[in-house]
């Protein structure tokens, strides 16, 4: 695969082709023979040495060229993985752990895991509008799950009608099976409809009873576990999740609005409300019953534990399990076993092992852990990343790895899927309530070190921003704090990002955010304006710290330049308008679209359509069809001359079957990676020749979902010649790293 071994089947073709020549000046048959003969000897040892050197890899093969493994699951793929989010969880007396998520993309919003492993799913819960929910609960016969079922247009079958949801209890067995009943409505006759108008918001058994939380109607509805018919209801003002006492009565958590705090109140089951409630909550998202009567409080608010109260009679707080502040604790932003964060679940089993769902916040992806009644963990499951890629920290060598919310340490020694370990988290929301992070949907990770300190760049899967993070060397804090931001003209002359976020943002066109200040707050002075052409093709952060972004214009100025002009007194990197360099679009483009910049080598990176390869209906979002390198970059901006161009797989039926979505260049390569078939192409980056295509190996099931963000590759070089490549993978949450030997 490497540059020398195409310089040496160049020597060898030069001297096969003298050898030829001298063949057939000979007139003496005899020398012609014996010339041939060593021609056809000369050709067989050609052909052994490229059988053997070469490094073409079939795509999805077993090769020894490259190795696949990942981060941010447990599992790499196939049958196992972890799903995106638990956004609720039921606990059975055996330790069987029953989730529900809203959305995974793989299809397991129903997960069921037991002892550490994938135990199984619930069918049928993904396509055909439909969605998971926030409750779920299992007695000795039935699963019950909270599901949201959209419409799908005409059909035969029940479905909603148009621009209407039900928002329903779907039954099942236990080993995950719909299970129909008598006015079951759906096209398999599971479904109970409770509402047209808001999700269910808790699911408990008592007996033979079914007990709801239907917020719409700001009831509490009874049905029968059996017929699924109505028994009665009673009035509840914004309620939540449901847990059940022995004797038959419900705890059941009222939520907060904007004027009332949340509370946790008590009912018998006829809907009687009974004198006991707890008020000193925050941020109630959970609640469980263990063993012993107490009830268990996922408390989600700063203190991030689980709070626990003997109820038997006036609610007394009697323990909390977790370290106070969670994740924020300690070090704040480092991983520990007791340090909980983004709490969404809480259960326990017969033996009073309590078991704990973390969603991390606004919704990157899951760490359900399981312990002891000491608080010893017995296991963990991590399903962290979802529309997500990685970048590795330049100075580390590619030890330290990270994505938008979590920081991950390898150990390239290990099997592949242990070689990473959840490290730190990086964002804490107490702190630094207006994060980008927390707003909006970042997806791509660029690592940069500018003057020694370490920097992460953010941007999203429409490239509409790039957000800045610094990190905090005086202390121990592992948190990335807000930096800077860039953030695009609105194309409809309105404010850039619609809403009340960011405050004192400039009501119209561009700006650059600089947290001058020093608190992480988008606050007023801080905003440096001006207006541009609205529509992007790509960012990019090079080696100084400089910033570059290609715009798709049509009057051929599209790559702006935005030269580091140094770290204020709070370290944060400035960027100015009045120092933005614009340049003009190379003449072969007709439409721009990703750019790499290495002021080391004054090489630029450049892709696109091009004339000679248009693009064909939607390809919003791709590379385009061609890439061009230009060497000397900086003395000829005017008319620069490629060094070469290479079509890369594009678009050409308007179906976008085939189209290239992503590409990053490191050392001696170009990669690229496709929308839909995840196929990375490798391209001798001084002459543009394709030199390896692969796919996703063995070591996670040979499978990938699509490539869904501009940035959804980015490649590292170590100091030892080996490649890591870094492949969003969001169809079963995580990321590809493949290895590559220089």
């Amino acid at each position: 695969m490497d540059f020398s071994f195409m310089q040496k089947i160049q020597l060898i073709c030069y001297h096969l082709a003298n050898f030829i020549k001298t063949l057939f000046q000979q007139r003496n048959s005899r020398q012609r023979k014996m010339l041939t003969f060593l021609l056809c000897l000369t050709m067989g040892v050609i052909f052994a040495s490229f059988s053997m050197t070469t490094r073409w890899t079939v795509s999805g093969s077993p090769t020894s060229t490259y190795k696949t493994t990942w981060i941010g699951n447990t599992f790499g793929g196939g049958k196992y993985w972890v799903q995106n989010n638990i956004d609720a969880m039921y606990v059975a007396a055996n330790g069987t752990v029953y989730t529900n998520s809203i959305w995974d993309e793989a299809g397991r919003e129903a997960g069921i895991y037991k002892d550490g492993k994938i135990a199984g799913m619930l069918d049928d819960t993904h396509g055909w509008s439909r969605l998971g929910g926030k409750a779920i609960t299992v007695n000795h016969k039935y699963i019950y799950l909270a599901i949201t079922q959209g419409s799908i247009g005409k059909t035969e079958k029940d479905y909603p009608l148009d621009g209407t949801n039900w928002y329903c209890v779907r039954r099942y067995d236990l080993s995950g099976k719909p299970a129909p009943f008598s006015g079951g409505r759906g096209w398999d006759k599971s479904m109970l409809i409770i509402s047209q108008k808001a999700e269910l918001t808790g699911l408990a058994t008592f007996k033979k009873e079914l007990y709801i939380s239907d917020p719409a109607a700001n009831r509490i509805r009874v049905y029968s576990t059996e017929t699924m018919k109505e028994l009665r209801s009673f009035n509840f003002i914004r309620p939540g999740a449901i847990a059940i006492n022995s004797q038959g009565n419900l705890w059941i958590i009222q939520n907060k609005n904007s004027s009332n705090p949340a509370k946790i109140l008590h009912y018998s089951q006829d809907g009687k409300k009974l004198p006991q409630e707890i008020t000193k909550v925050v941020e109630p998202t959970a609640i469980a019953l263990d063993p012993q009567g107490r009830l268990l409080i996922a408390e989600n608010g700063p203190r991030q534990q689980i709070l626990i109260y003997n109820v038997t009679e006036k609610p007394t707080q009697v323990g909390t399990f977790g370290t106070k502040g969670g994740i924020f604790a300690g070090n704040p932003g480092e991983v520990q076993d007791l340090k909980l964060y983004g709490i969404t679940a809480v259960g326990t089993d017969a033996g009073g092992n309590i078991y704990v769902s973390n969603n991390g916040f606004h919704r990157p992806g899951t760490d359900l852990r399981k312990f002891s009644p000491s608080g010893k963990k017995l296991w963990q499951l991590l399903g962290l990343l979802f529309v997500d890629n990685a970048d590795a920290d330049p100075q580390t060598d590619g030890v330290d790895v990270f994505a938008k919310q979590e920081h991950f340490v390898m150990d390239y020694s290990q099997p592949a899927g242990k070689k990473w370990t959840f490290k730190n988290y990086t964002l804490n929301p107490f702190k630094y309530p207006q994060d980008p992070r927390l707003h909006t949907s970042p997806d791509g990770t660029f690592i940069r070190r500018i003057k020694g300190k370490r920097f992460m760049f953010l941007t999203d899967m429409y490239s509409s921003f790039l957000q800045i993070y610094r990190f905090d060397n005086s202390n121990k804090s592992k948190i990335a704090i807000p930096s800077g931001m860039f953030v695009g003209t609105n194309a409809e002359g309105k404010q850039s990002i619609a809403g009340n976020w960011p405050p004192n943002q400039p009501k119209k066109g561009e700006w650059i955010w600089r947290d001058r200040n020093g608190n992480g707050a988008f606050d007023s002075g801080e905003y440096d304006s001006s207006e541009d052409y609205p529509y992007f093709g790509g960012w990019w952060v090079d080696s100084k710290g400089d910033v570059w972004k290609t715009l798709r214009t049509q009057d051929g100025i599209g790559i702006r330049h935005y030269p580091l002009q140094g770290l204020d007194e709070h370290g944060n990197p400035i960027y100015t308008y009045s120092s933005m360099q614009k340049y003009k679009t190379p003449n072969l483009f007709t439409d721009l679209r990703r750019i790499e910049y290495f002021p080391d080598t004054d090489t630029m990176y450049l892709s696109g359509f091009t004339a000679d390869h248009p693009p064909v209906g939607d390809d919003s979002g791709v590379v385009g069809s061609e890439i061009v390198r230009f060497d000397n970059w900086s003395k000829q901006k005017e008319n620069p001359t490629p060094l070469w161009r290479t079509v890369v797989p594009h678009d050409t039926t308007g179906k976008r079957e085939v189209s290239t979505m992503s590409m990053s260049v490191a050392g001696d390569y170009v990669f690229a990676v496709t929308l839909k078939t995840a196929e990375v192409h490798v391209y001798n980056a001084a002459t543009g020749v394709q030199v390896q295509q692969f796919k996703p190996g063995p070591e996670v099931a040979g499978e990938s979902g699509w490539i869904d963000i501009p940035h959804g590759i980015r490649a590292f070089r170590r100091s030892d010649g080996e490649y890591l490549v870094f492949v969003e993978e969001d169809w079963k949450g995580k990321v590809l790293i493949y290895r590559l030997r220089g």
